[in-house]
């Protein structure tokens, strides 16, 4: 059964880094569009990363240009963020999303989440 898992996630200090990973099972990254999604306590999910199927742009949120950078490797089949530069208001469940096209359909994936939290 199709499903991607995150993990990578964890506590650090503000200036740090972390690197997350989403695998995917069932499908191929290189077939689907990747996003990473954060949701703060009380606030909405937001869109940090993306990265399309073709693997040749990425996108990323006005807060954490510079400082993260989303990339595939299609051998492990996964997705990576890495996080540098941390700040505590990176603090956040992150998510991995893959929308992947069979044909003319897509479909959705989420994974479960891992916490980041960035503090001293």
């Amino acid at each position: 059964q199709e499903h991607v898992v995150e993990s990578g996630g964890g506590l650090v200090q503000p200036g740090g880094s972390l690197r997350l990973s989403c695998i995917a099972s069932g499908f191929t990254f290189s077939s689907a569009a990747t996003t990473w999604y954060r949701q703060a306590p009380g606030k909405e999910r937001e869109m940090v990363a993306r990265i399309p199927r073709s693997g040749d742009t990425t996108n990323y949120a006005d807060s954490v240009k510079g400082r993260f950078t989303i990339s595939r490797d299609n051998v492990k089949n996964t997705v990576y963020l890495q996080m540098n530069s941390l700040k505590p208001e990176d603090t956040a469940v992150y998510y991995c999303n893959a929308v992947n096209w069979l044909g003319a359909t897509a479909y959705d994936y989420w994974g479960q989440g891992t916490q980041v939290t960035v503090s001293s």
